[in-house]
């Protein structure tokens, strides 16, 4: 077993990489390469970023799925064991059904998989949607929650994870829409966490459908800054130095609490 030391500042990184469709083994070894070339302590990369994403038939998405434990697993475990850290990668899992899921590894193994909740488009062909809710997990440095793309778009998803204690949500994703940087702003804000979103960048021109991402991957703080953001065309990795107890903190001034002023009964009619 690998012991961490107890960390208040902590470095997190956001990989953007361009993975090429039905690849795995290359687009692990790029990301891996990337990965090589900074230090942190944590490491987000894109949803589906081992198989890429425009799948064309059900035949595809079985083919480039696979289980929890699976080969693109061991690989992430051990790149954490070499550098002490953790790793959120996003992949297709074949479980009970077919899942678009995001796995939170470290040095001792598997910490924890989201399945996402919201299924973008054409994945409602593809996946089932997500049935684990939104968990949150306790790193060295924190509470760290997953959501999967276009998760940004329902308030709620960032919402729970707040309100589960999460202090980051690493964000994996493959952004097609213009919004959702900019979005990501608000929902910091309107939670007071951090976000991380890892976007990838590139075309899928396959089976009449004609997709390109947008990049623009960013960490964004509890008070709305842009820390950091890739470019639209830009292939790297952008590390931040972080202290997520400033998110612990809900209070926006003497008598405002912004988890505490919170009116349930007041949001929903029968």
């Amino acid at each position: 077993m690998v012991c961490y030391q107890q960390k208040t500042i902590m470095r997190i990184a956001i990989v953007q990489t361009d993975p090429k469709f039905g690849q795995p083994a290359s687009n692990v070894r790029d990301a891996l390469a990337l990965m090589e070339s900074e230090r942190a302590d944590i490491y987000v990369l894109p949803e589906l970023c081992t198989s890429g994403y425009n799948f064309i038939d059900e035949k595809e998405v079985h083919a480039f799925s696979e289980p929890t434990l699976g080969q693109t697993h061991q690989r992430f475990v051990e790149f954490a064991q070499k550098r002490s850290c953790y790793v959120v990668y996003g992949f297709a899992e074949k479980s009970d059904g077919i899942y678009n899921s995001a796995s939170l590894v470290g040095a001792d193994g598997l910490i924890g998989v989201y399945r996402k909740v919201h299924l973008y488009s054409r994945e409602k062909l593809f996946f089932a949607p997500g049935n684990l809710g939104f968990p949150v997990f306790e790193l060295p440095f924190g509470k760290i929650g997953m959501m999967v793309c276009f998760d940004w778009m329902f308030p709620e998803s960032a919402r729970t994870l707040m309100l589960n204690g999460a202090q980051l949500i690493a964000h994996p994703s493959n952004l097609v829409m213009p919004y959702c940087p900019d979005a990501m702003i608000t929902r910091c804000l309107e939670n007071q966490v951090f976000a991380a979103t890892a976007n990838r960048i590139g075309r899928e021109d396959r089976g009449g459908y004609d997709l390109s991402y947008i990049g623009k991957s960013e960490i964004v703080s509890p008070r709305g800054e842009i820390l950091t953001r890739s470019g639209e065309n830009e292939i790297g990795v952008r590390v931040v130095e972080i202290d997520l107890r400033t998110a612990a903190n809900k209070k926006i001034n003497d008598f405002n609490n912004l988890a505490d002023d919170r009116r349930p009964a007041q949001y929903f009619t029968p």
